[in-house]
């Protein structure tokens, strides 16, 4: 009898816990697969918004994207948005030898510097190939991880304003994410002025 008692037990045991081991169900399988995926990008459901964010909070549009007058005010235009300095808006027209004896820094629109180091334009960064259409990620890294232009590493350094001491300190996945993001963005033809030298560097 106490065998039978026993073998009764065991076998309830055994019946609670394969009740507890349901199989998966496709839809299990699809909400466990989406929650891996928001948690690779950071809760956005994809790399490309990921990176839109990063680009949004780090402050890029400042700089990279032209700007309009409506109202007094000076705002984005939507319609270049990340395109660099537009190539047919003439550089700030100011002193250069003053700004330059003084330390000073002038902008236009906040997409033509003139300062210490000359004048500096921002670039382009829509996925055109007058932007960075024709990068491939390690250009990426390279121009953000060691300050060189266009991502060569035996090109020259990036100019102010570009903050990218700062934004090297972004995580691989970060830096992925938003270079994705930038080469899904809308093309935008426009070929950046060159960089100006100070007018020192010609004496």
């Amino acid at each position: 009898m106490r065998n039978l008692f026993a073998s009764l037990f065991l076998i309830s045991i055994s019946v609670f816990f394969l009740s507890q081991c349901k199989p998966e169900s496709n839809h299990d399988a699809s909400q466990k697969a989406d929650s891996t995926k928001a948690s690779d990008y950071n809760g956005y459901a994809s790399m490309e918004q990921w990176g839109e964010h990063l680009v949004t909070v780090g402050g890029c549009n400042d700089c990279h994207t032209p700007k309009k007058f409506v109202n007094g005010m000076m705002l984005l235009d939507s319609s270049l948005l990340l395109s660099g300095h537009p190539a047919d808006l003439p550089a700030p027209d100011v002193d250069r030898n003053e700004m330059e004896k003084k330390g000073n820094i002038v902008t236009q629109t906040l997409t033509a510097w003139t300062g210490p180091w000359g004048i500096s334009f921002t670039a382009n960064i829509t996925s055109d190939p007058t932007g960075i259409g024709n990068w491939d990620e390690s250009n990426f890294f390279t121009a953000i991880r060691h300050g060189k232009f266009k991502g060569i590493e035996s090109g020259r350094s990036l100019l102010p304003p570009m903050p990218w001491e700062m934004y090297r300190n972004m995580t691989d996945k970060e830096l992925k994410a938003v270079f994705a993001f930038l080469k899904s963005t809308k093309p935008v033809h426009n070929v950046v002025p060159a960089t100006i030298p100070p007018i020192s560097a010609g004496k």
